[in-house]
C-alpha cells in the first residue's frame, strides 16, 4: 500500500515536472504559443535572402526591413489560396484602412508585408494583379515573393512558418500576424483574429523605437 502511494507521487511529480518544462512553467500550452513566447523572449534574425515583387527590384530582405518603415506586418500567403488566405488578404485591408485614416509620422512608419511562399508561380506580375484585386496601397502593403526555393525554405524554417503540400497545387499552412522590427528580426507573433493588438504593438514599437 506505502509502494503504491510513493509510486503514485513520484509518478505524479514526474508528470508535474514534466508538464512544467514542455509548458515552459505552464505559460502555454500549444506549441504554437510557445513559439509566441520564444519569440517575445528571444527575437529571432531572418536568414540571408532576397525578396522580390511588384515595384520591388531583388533584394536582401533584412535590407527591405530596415529602409521599409522601421517595423513591418507581415504575412505568408500564395494567390491561388481560396480559403485562410483570403481571411489573411481581408485582415491586412482592415489594418491598410487604419494606417490610412490615421497615418504615423515620417520615420514612424508601419508597413505591411505580404510574402507568396508559393515563388515559381506567384511571379511578380501575378503577385501585382493579386495587389489590385486586394486594392493593396503600395506605399502601405506590398507583395513579395522569394525566387531562390532554398531560401524560401530557410525563411520558413526560421520563422516557423508550416507549408505542406498537398500535392495538388495548393498547400496546407498555418497563419498569424509576423511583427519584424527595423533590424530584421521576429519580434512577436500575433493570431489572425488579433489585429488590433499586432497593429497597436507595431505602432508602439515604432513609435518608441524599442523592441
Amino acid at each position: 500500500m506505502l509502494r503504491t502511494a510513493l509510486a503514485a507521487a513520484l509518478l505524479a511529480c514526474a508528470g508535474y515536472a514534466g508538464a512544467s518544462w514542455l509548458t515552459h512553467d505552464f505559460q502555454v500550452w500549444t506549441a504554437e504559443g510557445a513559439r509566441r513566447l520564444e519569440v517575445a523572449l528571444q527575437p529571432v534574425p531572418v536568414p540571408e535572402v532576397s525578396i522580390e515583387g511588384p515595384g520591388l527590384p531583388v533584394q536582401p530582405l533584412a535590407g527591405w526591413l530596415a529602409g521599409a518603415g522601421r517595423v513591418t506586418v507581415v504575412d505568408f500567403m500564395y494567390t491561388r489560396c481560396e480559403t485562410i488566405c483570403l481571411s489573411l488578404g481581408g485582415v491586412f485591408q482592415q489594418m491598410q484602412r487604419r494606417l490610412q485614416q490615421e497615418p504615423m509620422a515620417p520615420g514612424a512608419a508601419v508597413r505591411l508585408l505580404s510574402i507568396s511562399f508559393d515563388g515559381s508561380y506567384d511571379t511578380p506580375a501575378r503577385l501585382a494583379a493579386y495587389a489590385r484585386q486586394l486594392g493593396a496601397d503600395p506605399a502601405l502593403w506590398q507583395f513579395s515573393r522569394v525566387p531562390q526555393a532554398s531560401e524560401s525554405a530557410a525563411l520558413l524554417r526560421r520563422l516557423q512558418v508550416v507549408v505542406v503540400p498537398d500535392g495538388r497545387g495548393d498547400y496546407e499552412h498555418n497563419a498569424a500576424l509576423l511583427v519584424l522590427d527595423a533590424q530584421g528580426r521576429l519580434v512577436r507573433v500575433f493570431d489572425v483574429s488579433e489585429q488590433e493588438l499586432a497593429l497597436n504593438y507595431a505602432r508602439h514599437l515604432a513609435a518608441t523605437g524599442r523592441t
